[in-house]
């Protein structure tokens, strides 16, 4: 564990795992690096430097009042791979941690960056407008907003069973895990976790998306009920030329939990590329 500084003085927390070519896990919304642990320890172990850390405003990381935006956040990946010395690196971002690939990919370029994979990723546009029907409209964002605001804790409780597809006959994640996520997105504060809801919802990465011209791999599961495959994974795909997606049939939201497994198999396979 350490803490790396950004160019504003917010402290981001870190972990380090293993040696090797470098891999950089960047956490989903709300969580934090903690929910990449049971992917980033048989990364580590098959030979990566497994890297992932807490978002600003989430986990152990500094709370600023501001940067909750994507050009600012990707600004602090480029702070980690620049004081942590890290080249040929294989992004990795879950949820809205697509986000973060796609706007440093742009803003930065491929220059550290050897490969880029989207797992459940919000990328390329959440919102539904005209140009983006199959989106998720706006009401329910503004729900989203309304109901952390009002009682968070009992917002998450609901929130995490369509996150991980539980339900009356689908049991894929124990109660404890549930309890476990539900603790770690209440370590974030309130003010980061609406201005993230926020970017994630709003943001539109079709611009972003000529950036990935380098090998990307796109893992959605069919039944992601949080960020909806034919408004991000089938899009990103046909729009990145050097990419491959691989559908989870049925699969929800949290899949690297509900599909450990599978996910680390598909990971190791293409980070050994």
């Amino acid at each position: 564990m350490s803490l790396v500084k950004n160019r504003n003085g917010v402290e981001l927390y870190v972990k380090d795992w293993g040696t090797g070519r470098p891999v950089v896990l960047i956490h989903g919304w709300p969580l934090s690096a903690d929910s990449w642990d049971d992917i980033a320890l048989p990364l580590a172990n098959a030979g990566f430097r497994t890297i992932a850390y807490d978002r600003r405003g989430f986990g152990r990381s500094g709370q600023p009042w501001d940067g909750y935006n994507y050009d600012t956040l990707a600004d602090d990946l480029e702070d980690i791979l620049s004081t942590l010395q890290l080249t040929d690196v294989t992004l990795v971002g879950f949820s809205m941690g697509g986000g973060e690939v796609a706007r440093f990919l742009t803003r930065y370029g491929k220059n550290r960056v050897r490969s880029a994979a989207l797992i459940s990723s919000v990328v390329p546009y959440m919102l539904k407008t005209e140009s983006n029907p199959d989106g998720v409209p706006q009401k329910i964002f503004d729900q989203m907003s309304e109901g952390l605001i009002e009682d968070r804790p009992q917002f998450f409780t609901a929130f995490f069973k369509d996150f991980y597809g539980v339900g009356v006959l689908s049991k894929t994640v124990s109660n404890e895990w549930l309890s476990w996520t539900h603790s770690m997105a209440l370590q974030a504060g309130l003010n980061a976790t609406v201005q993230c809801a926020r970017a994630f919802a709003t943001t539109d990465f079709r611009p972003d998306l000529k950036s990935f011209n380098l090998p990307t791999l796109i893992v959605h599961g069919t039944n992601d009920k949080t960020v909806p495959i034919d408004a991000t994974a089938r899009p990103a795909a046909r729009a990145i030329r050097e990419s491959k997606l691989i559908e989870y049939d049925e699969a929800p939201h949290g899949i690297f939990a509900s599909h450990r497994v599978q996910l680390i198999g598909d990971l190791l396979d293409f980070c050994k590329i």
